[in-house]
């Protein structure tokens, strides 16, 4: 009945998402603030950039470098910095990174944004926190708006991450990852095992209709 449900759930909220964003929309966050411009996935459409913020409002961020990889409204990255973090944000979406630009110039901090697909335009990464919130249904996404939703027929996106990452992170690195039991769990962290990275949950947060969990990524250092 539960599977049932987010298939007949996952297409409503999709609509409602993209009938919503027609125009730009304000989201807040702890007195924390940025714009949702069309085209770029909101946090008001799944409860998962939620949950995640109010993991990382207990991590101690002052003076630690951010990595945002997949930015979307940049509510996390903006966060981060208010919580004396050095950040960049990353995205594939060229109007999710102009936005974000606007509104980090008009609150008066600076994060380094990059118009990126993962880290094809990011700099290997030596950053102490990366923080994930990926697109998880599999289906191939028709335009750049959809692919804040689809991660491609046969999971594209999470074989292109997980390759990269392994690649592009350092042993310090605090990789963070958020995922729902809506999605292909056993296929992703399989993914993750082909590219030689360690994929462990350390936080559950169960809510009405969904579980978030959220995983740290590390690679396997053989000895």
């Amino acid at each position: 009945m539960k599977k049932l449900l987010k298939k007949i759930t996952h297409p409503i909220l999709k609509k409602y998402h993209f009938w919503y964003h027609k125009k730009p929309r304000k989201y807040v966050y702890k007195d924390v603030y940025t714009i949702i411009q069309p085209t770029v996935f909101s946090p008001k459409s799944t409860l998962s950039t939620k949950v995640f913020l109010d993991y990382i409002s207990n991590l101690n961020l002052k003076n630690k470098s951010v990595l945002e990889l997949g930015c979307g409204s940049g509510i996390i990255s903006v966060f981060c910095v208010l919580k004396g973090a050095k950040v960049t944000a990353s995205d594939i979406n060229k109007v999710a990174i102009d936005s974000l630009q606007e509104v980090s110039k008009k609150q008066g901090f600076e994060i380094n944004c990059v118009l990126s697909d993962l880290f094809d335009s990011v700099n290997k990464s030596d950053s102490d926190y990366i923080f994930i919130n990926p697109p998880y249904y599999p289906k191939k996404p028709k335009n750049i708006e959809e692919q804040a939703w689809f991660c491609g027929e046969n999971f594209e996106y999470f074989s292109k991450l997980f390759s990269q990452l392994k690649e592009n992170i350092s042993e310090s690195t605090i990789t963070l990852l958020i995922l729902s039991d809506a999605c292909d769990l056993e296929n992703i962290k399989k993914i993750a095992i082909e590219n030689n990275l360690i994929f462990k949950k350390i936080s559950t947060k169960k809510l009405s209709f969904e579980t978030n969990y959220i995983f740290h990524l590390k690679t396997h250092t053989v000895t």
